[in-house]
């Protein structure tokens, strides 16, 4: 695995892995709201490494990427970041774009700002595509909702509080996946506080490039998930043309965690037949 460095359009510093073939497919991963890239998995990671020339990326604000005190409400600068990323491997063709939850917003927003000339396909898992009130695709779940405004909060008990108020919604059921939990709920607090609030004060809306997208779109979503409400999900497999939905019964919000057998083999079949 290399780790590099680039920098977005306002000097911010991203930082991203890359891991396998470098002649293959570029599968680009973007992670959720105070995640990072290492919320994959080693397994997953290495699996899709296999098969594709994985690119992680840390978000601005998140991982080792650089938190700056303003951008996380622009579309274009997060449009910028992914273009970076793409521009500093030589992406320019053939790419895959694969975003959890808040990563699905910056998919769109690279899209609505670049287009598809570099892309053949996209994955939606657990994603938001717009955000905003009233926005039927960025629509929370319950454990969302129930870590708002605390999650935000600098003050170390009503942030840990806060935040465990998603339970096992990133992991499902939690038998022999405590480190990997434990990991994610780390993520999360490591997030600098004013970057977590940032992230949601925003408005985008979507839905019109959801409808013109010229290709091929997986939507991967559980029915249980209490992040990102499962209707958030429906509604983009609705709008764009050439969406191709999985709704995994009874999942909540990490499918890639809950069980990363079927998320590599989902993937994989998805991507293998863009062509």
């Amino acid at each position: 695995m290399a780790i590099r460095e680039t920098v977005g359009v306002d000097g911010t510093p991203l930082v991203y892995s890359v891991t396998g073939d470098p002649d293959a497919r570029a599968l680009v991963l973007l992670h959720g709201w105070a995640q990072s890239s290492k919320c994959w998995g080693p397994g997953v990671l290495d699996e899709l490494a296999a098969r594709y020339r994985v690119i992680a990326v840390d978000l601005r604000g998140h991982g080792y990427s650089g938190a700056p005190d303003t951008g996380y409400d622009d579309s274009a600068v997060w449009a910028g970041d992914v273009d970076a990323v793409l521009t500093a491997e030589g992406v320019t063709s053939g790419a895959v774009l694969l975003g959890w939850s808040y990563g699905g917003l910056v998919i769109c927003d690279y899209l609505a700002s670049n287009g598809t000339s570099a892309v053949d396909g996209v994955v939606l898992v657990g994603a938001i595509t717009s955000i905003g009130r009233g926005e039927a695709g960025g629509k929370v779940g319950a454990a969302m909702r129930a870590a708002i405004p605390g999650a935000m909060s600098e003050e170390p008990r009503e942030a840990i509080r806060a935040l465990g108020a998603f339970g096992n919604a990133l992991t499902g059921p939690p038998e022999g996946k405590g480190a990997q939990s434990q990991a994610l709920f780390g993520a999360s607090l490591t997030t600098p506080p004013r970057v977590r609030a940032a992230l949601f004060n925003r408005s985008a809306s979507h839905d019109d490039l959801l409808r013109s997208l010229d290709v091929p779109v997986l939507v991967l979503h559980g029915t249980e998930d209490s992040v990102v409400d499962v209707s958030a999900g429906r509604h983009a497999a609705e709008l764009i043309p050439q969406a191709r939905a999985s709704f995994w019964e009874g999942c909540d919000h990490g499918p890639f965690v809950e069980d990363p057998e079927r998320f590599v083999k989902e993937v994989g079949e998805f991507v293998d037949n863009l062509g």
